[in-house]
């Protein structure tokens, strides 16, 4: 457990949605689907892409500099950029990089992470751990997703799910509760089961890489369901145990956006009410890394998170991760 030497707590967060959307119905015209199908399977009604001239970068800035005007601080401020993303701008430089020069956050730190749609749990408490130890006075941590550019659009498993955005959030020292505990965990014997197969040092770009669609998301989704629910379910509990936190006390649940039959699962099995669970994967897609902080940024907006309110941050994703951080909203 971090053993906080100053309370760490989040001083600001917005996020971005491209303007772009793909409906469900547009989605009938391109594979064999239909709305019906997508919504009772997925829970999505649509989806927002980035522009084909947006990178991931483009979305993280825009949601950065939102979550640092909510905290009132100056770009130059920033002590630590964390990028937590699947879908990066290059392979290197990181995608932070590219961040902290647009923001002009000149004297910030910067790394991305990969931990699949874990990434940005992972993040916030890397994130954390640097400001309770006194290392940095603040940090911005993004999650920050463009997937519709690695998606094959005639894959119909996997391109009514994935979609783009960004979130973002800022922490700093507070006095009062703010982040109070978290779970991360790893299980590389299910690394084959959601996958990006080429373009790096495994499976070099090729001719034939790109004759076999290597270059786009693969994902064998009725072997993950199950894994998903389990996962989160243990994610989720091992943070409220580490917290000394009983889940009844839980005023806000909001897992990670990939479908509606995996967060019913989850909060049923977790005994947590329907109207505590946020959702907006209707609205949105899973937008992978982004979605929790996406989802946090606009309970906020809608009054569904008020100061006080203990606050549980839950996903699952590829590589196989898992985790969860608990916190009490204190802005």
């Amino acid at each position: 457990m971090i053993k906080n030497i100053q309370p760490v707590n989040i001083i600001g967060v917005g996020s971005y949605i491209p303007p772009k959307v793909l409906t469900n119905k547009d989605l009938e015209k391109m594979v064999d689907t239909s709305d019906e199908w997508i919504v009772t399977r997925t829970g999505i009604s649509e989806r927002h892409l980035a522009e084909d001239s947006e990178a991931t970068s483009d979305l993280s800035s825009k949601a950065a500099l939102i979550a640092l005007e909510d905290a009132q601080l100056k770009p130059e401020e920033i002590d630590l950029i964390i990028v937590a993303t699947n879908s990066p701008d290059m392979i290197f430089p990181g995608t932070a990089c590219f961040v902290q020069e647009k923001i002009k956050a000149t004297q910030a730190a910067t790394f991305d992470l990969q931990a699949g749609c874990t990434g940005f749990v992972y993040a916030l408490i890397t994130a954390w751990q640097f400001i309770a130890t006194g290392f940095y006075k603040n940090a911005l941590v993004i999650g920050a997703e463009a997937l519709s550019k690695f998606i094959d659009w005639t894959d119909r498993n996997t391109c009514v799910l994935f979609a783009d955005g960004a979130g973002a959030v800022v922490l700093g020292v507070k006095p009062g509760e703010g982040l109070l505990s978290g779970y991360l965990k790893g299980d590389g014997r299910g690394a084959d089961l959601i996958k990006l197969p080429a373009g790096a040092s495994k499976m070099p770009a090729s001719y034939q890489t790109i004759e076999q669609k290597m270059h786009y998301v693969k994902m064998k989704g009725n072997e993950v369901f199950k894994i998903a629910v389990r996962e989160m379910k243990r994610a989720t509990e091992e943070a409220l145990i580490r917290g000394h936190l009983p889940v009844e006390e839980v005023d806000c649940f909001i897992p990670h956006q990939a479908n509606i039959r995996i967060i019913l699962a989850v909060s049923r099995v977790l005994g947590i009410k329907k109207d505590k669970v946020f959702i907006n994967l209707n609205k949105y897609g899973n937008t992978s890394a982004a979605s929790v902080v996406i989802a946090l940024d606009e309970a906020v907006r809608e009054g569904k998170i008020k100061n006080g309110d203990l606050v549980v941050l839950t996903s699952f994703g590829s590589g196989l991760t898992c985790g969860s951080v608990v916190l009490r909203w204190n802005k």
